[in-house]
């Protein structure tokens, strides 16, 4: 009886389906230490950012709380100072914290933008095609051929100099190229499927094609793209602030900690090691969550299922 509903192209409504995706997401994520790894990442990027939320909460100590009788203390060796303080008594512990949140609301927001205008961007001139896609994309060209660092140091030093919305947009505004050209390429094959025509023939409009049919298709490159920006965008953010360009006093990124650090390296290395250590763990984090997030949601498979 199944085969002959088959056979008519009748499907059974009763029986779970799945894609060929899904498949390779439980066993991409789920097999292989590779993967395994991956989910540990996963685990220690929701420990840092709890940690980050919770801990100066627990804490005794404000971030710019001063004191005088334990200045530049190493860890541990200075009553509740659990890090050890900087050069002014300030709790390193507290001011790390504050940084990783810093660092990641500053790289999740700057990722946010940058996808938005890289997806808007590339899936428009996949799909409109034509000289719109050769100017739009000229204009990629263009931008490509400046350096990012000198663009986000114009537009700090413009505007307002260590404000964050001038560096979620100065950051933001300069990672979008690459998405741009990935999600054009994906378009450009997207476009001409059948789901398209039959849109199309339907009388849906331009807009409508692209919100309802395209950029939902594009779900899995657009997950890779985010896992992996937001590191860039940490390292990014770290190295204005490392330059002075960043977040400013008396907040304090993982940059500019890093930046305090480096000056009393010889007399007070914890306050180097400190920081330094919790950029590295982020940054290997986000990259092992986004080279499995790469494996298991293969941008070649994009449109199979609709």
């Amino acid at each position: 009886m199944g085969g002959s509903i088959r056979a008519c192209g009748m499907t059974d409504s009763s029986a779970p389906t799945t894609t060929p995706s899904d498949f390779r997401l439980g066993r991409s994520l789920f097999r292989g230490g590779r993967h395994r790894a991956a989910l540990v990442a996963g685990g220690v990027i929701c420990l840092l950012i709890a940690v980050a939320v919770l801990g100066p909460l627990v804490s005794p100590f404000a971030i710019d709380s001063l004191d005088w009788e334990h200045m530049a203390a190493a860890p541990f060796g200075a009553g509740h100072h659990w890090l050890g303080t900087d050069r002014l008594g300030r709790d390193l512990f507290v001011r790390t914290l504050n940084g990783v949140r810093i660092s990641l609301v500053i790289s999740l927001v700057a990722t946010a933008i940058s996808l938005t205008i890289g997806v808007t961007w590339g899936a428009v001139a996949g799909y409109v095609g034509g000289r719109v896609d050769e100017l739009m994309m000229r204009f990629v060209d263009i931008l490509y051929s400046l350096p990012y660092l000198f663009i986000v140091i114009i537009l700090t030093t413009l505007f307002a100099r260590g404000s964050l919305p001038v560096l979620f947009f100065a950051i933001g505004a300069v990672g979008w190229l690459t998405t741009a050209r990935v999600i054009r390429g994906q378009t450009l094959s997207l476009a001409r499927r059948e789901f398209i025509e039959a849109a199309r023939a339907t009388g849906a409009s331009t807009p409508a094609i692209l919100l309802r049919h395209i950029i939902p298709n594009l779900t899995g490159p657009i997950v890779v793209y985010a896992a992996l920006t937001i590191p860039q965008m940490i390292l990014f953010e770290s190295f204005l602030s490392f330059l002075g360009l960043g977040v400013q006093e008396p907040l304090a990124s993982l940059g500019s900690l890093i930046n305090d650090g480096a000056q009393e390296m010889q007399s007070a290395p914890w306050m180097l090691l400190v920081p330094a250590t919790f950029l590295v763990v982020l940054l290997m984090c986000f990259n092992l969550v986004g080279d499995a997030l790469s494996d298991a949601l293969d941008p070649r498979d994009v449109g199979e299922a609709q």
